[in-house]
């Protein structure tokens, strides 16, 4: 009988070298290792042209899913500086904060108008429906829009979101302190 902790596989942020995200990502898939590199495309303006480029949404990060019979697989890695850590353990990260960032990258412009009458700017909301259910957040107002940030705690980063005002909910105030 396995143990259980060795057959379950979880994610975990991996700090690299600048500008290295994307060779220890190859190495990582070269080695089978379920790995994951968010990807923003950006406008790069030079002197004499414009060009889109794509660049990591995170600098210096790439995730890793991960057995933790793994993890000496993963910092062997060329590039691989460390895993991020919490109380001296890799932090895990859960499922929907990775799910949130996939949300992010495929977001379009053309989401349904959001009514935010009911919702106040900073307070926190449960998205009720959708690959996302469960995720809190805390709404803003950004260009006459509301949005949804999401934190991803690991990395201490923190994305915006378009979310119509139909999937998600006040969160009661009691459990957000």
């Amino acid at each position: 009988l396995k143990s259980k902790k060795n057959v379950e596989k979880f994610w975990y942020a991996i700090y690299v070298r600048s500008k290295g995200e994307k060779k220890v990502l190859v190495e990582l898939e070269y080695l089978g290792v379920e790995a994951y590199l968010p990807l923003i495309t950006r406008l790069k303006q030079w002197s004499d042209r414009k060009k889109k480029v794509e660049e990591p949404l995170f600098r210096s990060y790439v995730f890793v899913h991960i057995h933790e019979d793994q993890f000496f697989t993963v910092k062997s890695v060329p590039g691989v500086v460390k895993y991020i850590s919490f109380e001296g353990k890799p932090a895990i990260i859960p499922d929907q904060q990775i799910e949130a960032i996939h949300y992010f990258l495929n977001e379009q412009d053309d989401h349904e108008s959001i009514d935010a009458e009911k919702l106040e700017e900073g307070q926190l909301v449960r998205i009720k429906q959708g690959p996302m259910a469960g995720l809190i957040g805390r709404m803003i107002n950004y260009k006459n829009r509301s949005r949804l940030l999401v934190q991803i705690e690991a990395v201490g980063q923190i994305l915006s979101l378009n979310i119509p005002r139909s999937k998600v909910e006040p969160v009661a105030q009691n459990i957000a302190d």
